[in-house]
């Protein structure tokens, strides 16, 4: 299955490296020159990476109807993270209220780490990527792979530019505009 993501900040990579574990060709798109911008500046440039909380005191946390991530939570946690990232060299330790940082100190490491895994399993990378429209099939798309016109229409690649990008899939993971210089514009 081919996926594209679009936003290469930290949920873009960890969508991707998800994405190619499950055997997907996976192609991320970011606008900028490099991922990861947002997080290198996190943590005051030392990467607030989680929380150590258990899942349970950790949704309680999170402001307004927490209860409504849990299930996402559940499938990714806190411990995954730093396990990810653990495998990838990064260590990390706990300071108070629960914070978990790189020991390096460096937000750089942990971008590093997901570029590597990234890299590992063979994602491509796309940067200076603008995606100008996401294309849903229509019509004259459903005619020619015979679909039946009876099903919804549905999202079938990215344009960047003059370069089409086909998908199955598109995962649009481009966070909000926090930081604008950073290049966050939504």
């Amino acid at each position: 299955m081919k996926v594209v993501i679009i936003g290469g900040g930290p949920a873009g990579m960890l969508a991707g490296i998800a994405s190619a574990e499950q055997g997907n060709e996976v192609i991320i798109l970011e606008k900028m020159n490099s991922l990861g911008k947002k997080l290198c500046i996190t943590g005051k440039g030392r990467c607030n990476i989680t929380s150590s909380l258990p899942m349970e005191d950790f949704v309680k946390n999170i402001p307004g109807n927490g209860k409504f991530l849990y299930s996402a939570f559940q499938n990714f946690t806190n411990n995954d993270i730093i396990s990810l990232l653990e495998r990838e060299g990064v260590k990390c330790k706990e300071e108070r209220g629960n914070r978990m940082f790189p020991i390096s100190d460096k937000a750089e490491d942990v971008l590093s780490a997901l570029i590597r895994r990234l890299e590992k399993l063979n994602v491509k990378i796309i940067t200076n990527a603008r995606v100008g429209k996401i294309l849903i099939s229509d019509k004259k798309w459903i005619n020619e792979h015979r679909i039946d016109s009876s099903q919804y229409t549905r999202v079938v690649g990215v344009r960047v530019g003059d370069t089409i990008y086909d998908a199955d899939k598109v995962i649009i993971s481009t966070g909000g505009k926090s930081y604008p210089g950073t290049g966050s514009t939504r």
